[in-house]
């Protein structure tokens, strides 16, 4: 892959944690984030990497299983095992904030989510020497309503862009956190 020295700006589509489609403004990058069950006992979704670099194969790279009640379930990256959510993204301290977690990556490193107030980054992901990788930015209630876009934005820095997914997966599981109280 070709390297450039610009960020992956993933426009979030719809900005919904339904689902959603993420599109590289340059188009270098697609994910896409889809709803598979929703019932009363599990509400899971799968994570696919639509890239045209990936040869148009719909091969899932994350599974995130919710359970019921909107509880935290099970996650699976790539064709890895399933295993709890709760292990996966741990708390940094057991008193600190449930909106900051920590995850350590397919590339054997330790990333943290961590939500931000004001300044539009809602979520702030970093590396063990607080580099940010990645950030997802809510749309600035002053800019004007697209149809075809919900304004938000996943941005990963180009050095990480293999983790796209993985980054996906935690940051919806911060975002169901936050939007579930959990």
């Amino acid at each position: 892959m070709m390297n450039y020295g610009l960020p992956y700006f993933l426009e979030d589509k719809t900005g919904s944690l339904s689902g959603s489609e993420y599109v590289d403004i340059h188009d270098r990058m697609r994910l896409s984030i889809r709803c598979t069950v929703r019932d009363s006992q599990r509400c899971a979704f799968m994570i696919y990497n639509i890239s045209p670099s990936v040869g148009g194969l719909l091969k899932p790279g994350a599974a995130l299983d919710f359970g019921p009640n909107n509880a935290l379930g099970t996650v699976a990256i790539g064709s890895g095992s399933h295993i709890p959510m709760s292990r996966y993204l741990m708390k940094v301290s057991p008193l600190g904030s449930p909106l900051t977690r920590k995850f350590i990556a397919s590339d054997g490193q330790e990333y943290r989510w961590s939500w931000v107030e004001g300044d539009n980054c809602e979520w702030i992901c970093q590396n063990v020497k607080n580099y940010i990788v990645a950030c997802y930015n809510l749309k600035l209630a002053e800019e004007p309503h697209y149809s075809s876009s919900s304004g938000c934005m996943l941005t990963v820095e180009e050095a990480y862009s293999h983790l796209a997914v993985e980054l996906l997966a935690s940051l919806t599981i911060m975002r169901y956190i936050a939007g579930h109280d959990l």
